[in-house]
């Protein structure tokens, strides 16, 4: 490839995230991964194992029964791996990116509307005013089962699997970086279109517990965390949720970033690595 990535047809996009996926694809032991797809026109789901994926019956939430159709990753366009009825994110998860702020005494949750979410090799879109955009590497809870008032014991049960995610945010508008005019709410800072990338590939069966999560700017590290070290993990997350709002079968939690975050600008190469799932990978590019 010549040139500034950013540039890349929407092909070269899809490329580059397959071939990221298809890197952590598991063909034996270890989680199983399935991914959102699009090939000749039609939406589907499928297992990915090597570059190649079976297609299966329905979605996700289903017995996961294969059609016996296979297609190959690199002829796809992938999606984002569901479509969530609600989108959660958890801020000040992580010991390492609270700083010298106090440690919260539950998950501080805050929404981002589904407009928000991009595919893998989507562009992520600088908004017209927008002055400090950052990006935030996030471990991605999906919900299986929904309920109400759900114990903490009983939470994995709820729990389908685990993606990668990109939490962009805008800091002049969250918190007045800039020019000390930050919005009263944050439903453009965290919210705006393309601000949640999403992906690869849904891991089932993952080991959460040992898996580093890492984001790289033009391919340098920028953070780089255990999962394990997460201030509230997983099955207190969505228990904590779920006294209030109900959660549905297909929502997803963006658990927290960890370490520091830094500014992005058009061209910017950004990848989101969770160990056992696979690399999200996104372009930012002027809105």
């Amino acid at each position: 490839m010549k040139g500034r990535k950013y540039s890349l047809t929407r092909r070269g996009f899809v490329g580059l995230a397959a071939g990221a996926v298809a890197a952590s694809a598991q063909s034996g032991t270890g989680p199983m991964l399935y991914v959102r797809y699009e090939a000749g026109g039609a939406t589907s789901y499928g297992r990915l194992s090597g570059g190649t994926i079976h297609r299966i019956h329905g979605d996700l939430f289903g017995e996961r029964i294969e059609t016996g159709e296979t297609v190959a990753l690199e002829d796809v366009r992938l999606r984002y791996p569901v479509e969530a009825p609600k989108v959660f994110c958890v801020g000040l998860n992580y010991r390492s990116h609270i700083g010298d702020r106090p440690v919260p005494k539950r998950p501080e949750i805050f929404y981002k509307p589904t407009t928000a979410l991009q595919d893998p090799g989507g562009p992520i879109l600088v908004p017209p005013g927008s002055k400090d955009l950052h990006f935030e590497a996030e471990f991605v809870i999906v919900i299986g089962r929904g309920g109400k008032n759900i114990a903490e014991s009983d939470a994995e049960s709820h729990i389908l699997g685990y993606t990668c995610g990109n939490d962009v945010s805008e800091r002049n508008w969250q918190n007045g970086s800039i020019d000390k005019d930050a919005d009263l709410q944050w439903w453009r800072g965290k919210g705006s279109d393309t601000f949640g990338p999403m992906g690869p590939a849904v891991a089932i069966g993952l080991d959460y517990q040992s898996s580093n999560i890492q984001l790289r700017l033009n391919g340098e590290v920028k953070q780089q965390q255990q999962i394990s070290d997460l201030l509230f993990g997983p099955p207190a997350i969505v228990s904590f949720i779920s006294r209030h709002v109900t959660l549905e079968q297909g929502d997803v939690i963006f658990t927290g970033t960890p370490g520091k975050t830094s500014p992005m600008k058009p061209g910017d190469r950004v990848e989101v690595e969770v160990s056992g799932i696979g690399t999200l990978v996104n372009y930012v590019k002027k809105g």
